[in-house]
């Protein structure tokens, strides 16, 4: 089975423009993150995926794979799509490419036990548990329920499920690290945009309201997205604290 990892960057997030270029410890972020998919050894392949050639500059100075895509991307699946199309495989990860602290296990473990086949849609995805009370309130991070089998029944902004039952429980949190055939990037783009999807503004509720299942497994991870400036300080000092540690030893 051919396995690619593509990670998509845009230069012109609303929230935080110039993202995938902020430097951490002397490099772009997109560095960080593609050289830790690129240690995932059941990856054969690993493209950068960007609209803007500020990034692309970068990617050849750093000698990083990447392909262009439009300009006109509604969300990273419909630019993964468009990778996909000149890049053969049998499945297809993406990785967010703000999300610099990704261990190489954690993207791992979103491989499937079996062989991926294109006779249906298959999606897969990562959450992990919440333990940060104000991670947990924030709309930025995306909340998840799942049946006893991994399948997602719901994604939201606000933490679910509600806790009137019981407080004895953990909030699961979508990681940024998703995996597709082919044939579920074919329906997500001709498929319009969904209801739920439009009122929460999550991508990967398309699926679901289309009877199409995602399945989750749950990781131990401490990979943190960078979202906003402040996220990015965050990272900056833990990038800094691995550091010293390291030059303790």
């Amino acid at each position: 089975m051919k396995t690619v990892g593509i990670i998509p960057a845009r230069y012109g997030s609303t929230r935080f423009e110039g993202k995938p270029l902020a430097d951490i410890c002397g490099k772009p972020m997109l560095w960080w993150v593609y050289h830790q998919v690129r240690k995932v050894r059941e990856i054969s392949e690993v493209y950068i995926a960007t609209d803007d050639p500020r990034i692309s500059k970068v990617c050849q100075q750093y000698d990083m794979r990447y392909i262009m895509t439009s300009e006109k991307h509604p969300n990273h699946i419909h630019r993964v799509h468009e990778a996909a199309e000149s890049i053969p495989a049998d499945l297809y990860i993406c990785v967010n490419g703000d999300e610099p602290l990704i261990e190489p296990d954690v993207i791992k473990a979103i491989l499937p036990d079996e062989n991926v086949s294109n006779d249906r849609e298959q999606v897969f995805g990562l959450m992990r548990d919440l333990t940060d009370p104000a991670e947990t309130i924030d709309f930025a991070n995306i909340k998840l329920v799942t049946n006893k089998f991994g399948e997602a029944l719901y994604m939201s902004r606000n933490p679910i499920p509600y806790p009137r039952g019981s407080l004895f429980f953990k909030y699961k949190k979508y990681v940024g690290v998703e995996g597709f055939n082919k044939r579920a990037l074919d329906f997500f783009v001709k498929e319009p945009q969904s209801e739920l999807e439009r009122i929460e503004d999550i991508d990967h509720l398309r699926f679901l309201e289309n009877g199409i299942s995602i399945l989750f497994k749950l990781v131990d991870s401490n990979s943190l997205s960078v979202d906003t400036p402040k996220d990015l300080e965050k990272v900056r000092a833990i990038f800094n604290t691995m550091q010293e540690r390291k030059n303790a030893i």
